[in-house]
């Protein structure tokens, strides 16, 4: 049995689940494919070079019109395969707590 630390349930794809990312600029986009998701973040497979992700944060584009997104952060990458956390508000708010903290202790 594989232990799985994830706090979320991952839920796998049955199918080529495709969407998009994208710069937050908007200067970059790339297809990939949805491999699993939680409510906390995703494993994709990126098509196509993956040097954009070095930005470290752009959209997930899940729909077509472009009406259905969310914000990511590059957690890990392994050949063509990405893992992304979703940026949140609550997870903006324990980013900067967490730098105020470290910074105080300099």
């Amino acid at each position: 049995m594989k232990f799985d630390a994830r706090k979320a349930l991952r839920v796998q794809m049955d199918h080529r689940q495709s969407v998009n990312l994208m710069a937050s600029d908007g200067t970059w986009r790339r297809s990939c494919v949805l491999l699993d998701v939680s409510q906390s973040g995703a494993k994709i497979e990126v098509e196509g070079t993956l040097d954009v992700l070095q930005a470290k944060e752009f959209f997930m584009v899940l729909s077509s019109t472009g009406l259905a997104y969310r914000r990511c952060e590059l957690v890990w990458i392994d050949g063509t395969t990405a893992g992304v956390h979703f940026v949140t508000a609550d997870s903006r708010k324990k980013a900067k707590g967490q730098g105020t903290i470290s910074d105080r202790s300099k």
